[in-house]
């Protein structure tokens, strides 16, 4: 339940709305296209009481990108100009140049004629998010909507969706349900709610100063985006040295088997393979002393 709450979008900025789960910031977003009207108080465009619009006017004067996009079993093309008329394929491809689509387009088997399968599976997240930002560039919405549009997407693509969201979003009213704080920090605004209610308002670097709710939230994302960070970094370090490690055991491994099961032809073949088990120790011996070395080095840095 939203109480208390007055705000204003200025034409052409973004504002952010930001907060745990269950804030309110979806039930927020939802009044604009007049999924439901307010109990009580209203909401204005331009002065005018949403009420006073035809609904069907007001909703395609709006574009909504969430992270749960529908595409239906067509081609690319088709979905990108789905509920559109008099579309043209100059206007279809310059859509999907914008939102980094037309690249990944192209590699399709067939191209804009793929069919993409029910809900989009044949595609990835991110592809199916910039098939979105496609369609919503096309239509050039007066207000943009997004939903927690990058929330389930990976690193890579997440950028790869991020830079078509800001070229969505440029000189147009955005309203953005923000997940992952990073993604909204150019925002004109950043509206703060916690249980209904807007207890913060200001750009990034404002609320960041304040040192109030955006910030406990920013520094607890921060702070756990840098330790997945580093558990990558040791992870790839360990698969590293592990293969190193393998590397060097399996030939002293074998060497040794011969020597013990007496599978040698010569005193001089058993000296051989005992000296090739030796160095074979040392080289895992450095491989183990360097991979000590570098984690006590990473400990005091």
């Amino acid at each position: 339940v939203l109480n208390g709450v007055n705000l204003s979008i200025p034409k052409g900025t973004t504002m952010a709305l930001v907060g745990a789960s269950g804030a309110g910031k979806s039930t927020l977003a939802d009044l604009l296209p007049r999924f439901y009207d307010p109990v009580e108080g209203r909401i204005t465009i331009d002065g005018t009481d949403l009420k006073e619009y035809d609904i069907r006017s007001l909703r395609q004067a709006m574009g909504v990108v969430s992270q749960d996009t529908f595409l239906f079993n067509n081609s690319v093309r088709n979905n990108i100009a789905y509920g559109m008329k008099d579309v043209t394929e100059a206007d279809i491809i310059a859509a999907a140049k914008r939102a980094n689509a037309y690249e990944f387009i192209m590699q399709l088997p067939q191209g804009f004629d793929t069919k993409v399968g029910d809900r989009g599976v044949m595609l990835s997240g991110g592809q199916r998010q910039r098939m979105a930002i496609a369609r919503a560039l096309l239509r050039n919405p007066d207000i943009l909507i997004l939903d927690e549009a990058t929330s389930a997407l990976d690193t890579v693509s997440e950028r790869l969706v991020q830079q078509a969201i800001d070229e969505l979003c440029r000189d147009r009213t955005t309203v953005v349900i923000a997940h992952r704080l990073s993604t909204i920090q150019k925002a004109h605004q950043i509206v703060v709610m916690d249980k209904g209610q807007v207890v913060e308002i200001g750009t990034h670097e404002e609320l960041l100063k304040k040192e109030g709710y955006y910030s406990r939230l920013y520094k607890m994302q921060f702070e756990h985006n840098s330790n997945g960070e580093v558990k990558n970094v040791v992870k790839k370090e360990l698969v590293k040295t592990s293969h190193e490690v393998r590397t060097h055991l399996t030939p002293m491994i074998v060497c040794l088997q011969l020597v013990v099961n007496d599978l040698v032809d010569s005193p001089q073949e058993r000296q051989e393979l005992t000296e090739e088990a030796y160095h074979s120790a040392v080289r895992l011996l450095k491989t183990l002393e360097y991979l000590e070395e570098s984690s006590t080095i990473k400990s005091i840095a």
